[in-house]
This record gives C-alpha cells, structure tokens and sequence, in this order.
C-alpha cells in the first residue's frame, strides 16, 4: 500500500494577510526554526500522528504542539479534502488549556477557507 502524500497549506485571510507567517514574524528565529521541523511530522505522517506531537481539539481543529528552549507553541490546523491540512494560525502557550477564543478563531479560519475552496 502506498504512503499518502501530504500537502501543507497556509490559511491566507480574503484581503491577503497569512496569520500563520504573522505569528512567525513576531518569533525569534531559532523558535521558528523548530517550528518549521515541527510542521514536517505532519506533512510525513499526516492523520497517523498522534500526541505528544498533536492533539484533537474540537469541530475539526487540531494543534501541532511544538516545544523549544523559549517556550511552547501551538499552530492550529485542520484536514482538507484527501491529502490537505491547512494551518490556520499559531499561538504562545501560556496557560494549561488553549483558550476557547484562539479554537473559534482557527474554526472562522477553516470555515471560511473552505468556502472559498469547494
């Protein structure tokens, strides 16, 4: 059986802006350098990566959980049509839960994209 080849997508809001590339912009580059090692589980293993790597949260979102020498991150994404996952934005981790604000925030995102996608 062949393996599944994955394709990483950025959501880019209607007027242009990438949430994704704007929380990086705000990171120091070593963070965004484990990052970017972070998001290639995914694209390798795609909906077979389990925790401590990723975690369901609800209504489809997920988060990609990266931690570094700084801190701990959360990039949020959701699966797309067979072979697509789309982030739709990171965070700073600073508290035990992800705020339920930052999970609405990446289910507008995917709802959005998915309407301009179909």
């Amino acid at each position: 059986m062949g393996q599944t080849e994955w394709e990483i997508e950025f959501y880019v809001r209607p007027g242009g802006r990438c949430p994704t590339t704007e929380f990086w912009g705000c990171l120091i580059r070593q963070d965004v350098v484990f990052i970017n090692k972070a998001i290639k589980r995914p694209e390798r293993y795609g909906r077979e990566l389990q925790r401590p790597y990723v975690a369901p949260l609800r209504d489809g979102i997920w988060e990609l959980r990266v931690r570094t020498h700084h801190g701990q991150y959360r990039l949020f994404y959701f699966f797309c049509f067979s072979n697509k996952f789309v982030f739709t934005h990171g965070i700073i981790k600073k508290a035990d839960k992800v705020a339920g604000s930052e999970i609405d925030r990446a289910v507008e995102y995917k709802n959005d994209y998915l309407a301009r996608h179909s």
